[in-house]
């Protein structure tokens, strides 16, 4: 793969891929926790950040911030059924997983976009949905 200027991007280098890995599991036990200083840390504190959930369309850190306060009992439980991290260099990543509710059966997908910051690998962009069948 190339970028702009020509030149070839690593794709999945290795020891990036376990750093990305390290924090996406510490994203899924701290979502599952609702620890809200750990999900807070793991975002980047910018207005540029954006988190598309179920129902909500959140702009900005300061947005994300209220909503997860604001959300009783945290985000529903969920099993992770499948999940892919790619990462583009030394600098950029993406993690998509598959869930699943168990107490409802739901089925869900998440997207996470990583970018390696000045204060280490922070969530940029986050998108939640939930699908309408079992597909």
């Amino acid at each position: 793969m190339s970028n702009q200027t020509g030149a070839a991007q690593e794709i999945n280098i290795p020891n990036v891929v376990a750093e990305l890995t390290t924090l996406c599991d510490a994203y899924e036990e701290a979502l599952m926790a609702n620890d809200l200083d750990r999900l807070d840390q793991l975002f980047w504190a910018s207005s540029s950040t954006l988190r598309y959930g179920v129902s909500e369309n959140l702009y900005g850190i300061e947005e994300i911030r209220a909503f997860r306060v604001g959300r009783t009992g945290g985000s529903p439980q969920r099993d992770v059924l499948r999940r892919v991290i790619t990462t583009y260099g030394h600098d950029f990543a993406t993690c998509n997983l598959e869930f699943v509710r168990p107490a409802t059966g739901t089925r869900g997908r998440q997207s996470q976009t990583w970018l390696r910051t000045a204060d280490g690998w922070r969530i940029a962009a986050a998108h939640v949905s939930l699908m309408n069948s079992d597909r």
